[in-house]
């Protein structure tokens, strides 16, 4: 990809900001993108520590971006400076795409697009099902508002390292989203073990096993797992987290985060251009640059 053949005085920037950030892969997605689909576009990361918070989105409006991507540590603290924002970013408390029209800023949290997406090949399987999910922070709400949102599924567990973590989620989506099937699970193996059994899909939404601790995992006991589930694990670095391959050695259906994270920013993406982004030769072009990064 030639960048400076690119560049103009008509090419339009997007950017992320986060606090680190210079291991994103967004920049390699959304530029990818962008020259598959002949898009005057450009797309850049910056180090935004949370006391410039304020001051990055005024400079971005000044130079005009066209819109943006949030992520940690700033997805929660920003939404103070929207102008408004969409419902699930609403419930979820979280914002991670930035619109910029004319100086208002609209918040979005595209991390339910790339949820909904990676699952609903599974969606007859899920409905009537008992979940199981893994951490109770940001990401775990995403997962839990999909899950409500889309999949008719019959029972939600909540298990965290944290016992008051996840009560406190379940008390909040109780109140938000009127759904009151939960149950909540202080993580623990072996105790944990059969919650896990019995569940049709088991969510990892913590940053446990993620490089570079890739040996680190929320449970390493194969009873965890078996043939009737699916195992999703939103990490994506690595690319089969050691929790993954326990899964996968007893049976269960495996996904990892790669496409959770092309579809979220598949959304992102055509909130800003109004395009349908090229997603299988963006996902492919990412899978390829992690492999090699990897070395698998």
């Amino acid at each position: 990809m030639d960048i400076q053949k690119r560049l103009d005085n008509a090419t339009q920037v997007i950017g992320v900001i986060g606090h680190p950030i210079k291991h994103s892969y967004s920049p390699l997605m959304h530029n990818t993108a962008f020259v598959l689909d002949g898009l005057n576009y450009i797309y850049l990361p910056f180090d935004v520590h949370t006391s410039n918070l304020k001051a990055a989105l005024k400079g971005m409006i000044a130079f005009g971006f066209v819109g943006f991507n949030v992520t940690i540590p700033h997805k929660e603290k920003i939404i103070e400076f929207m102008n408004d924002i969409s419902e699930e970013a609403s419930v979820i408390g979280a914002v991670n795409t930035i619109a910029n029209e004319n100086g208002k800023l609209h918040g979005y949290n595209t991390d339910v697009n790339g949820i909904t997406e990676t699952l609903l090949p599974f969606k007859d399987e899920l409905a009537d099902s008992e979940i199981s999910v893994i951490g109770a922070g940001g990401a775990a709400r995403a997962v839990i508002y999909a899950l409500i949102r889309t999949f008719k599924v019959s029972k939600i567990n909540i298990i965290n390292r944290t016992f008051q973590k996840a009560e406190s989620l379940k008390e909040y989506f109780s109140a938000k989203m009127h759904y009151e099937s939960f149950s909540t699970y202080e993580l623990m193996p072996p105790d944990i073990v059969k919650v896990l059994g019995n569940s049709k899909l088991i969510v990892n939404t913590t940053s446990i096993g993620m490089f570079p601790n890739i040996d680190d995992t929320p449970t390493t006991i194969g009873e965890s797992f078996n043939e009737r589930q699916i195992v999703f694990d939103i990490i994506y670095t690595p690319i089969k987290t050691k929790f993954l391959q326990t899964a996968e050695k007893n049976g269960a259906i495996i996904l990892n985060g790669l496409r959770m994270f092309v579809e979220q920013g598949a959304r992102s993406y055509e909130i800003w251009t109004g395009n349908k982004m090229p997603v299988d030769p963006v996902y492919h072009t990412l899978l390829a640059n992690l492999q090699n990064d990897q070395k698998i």
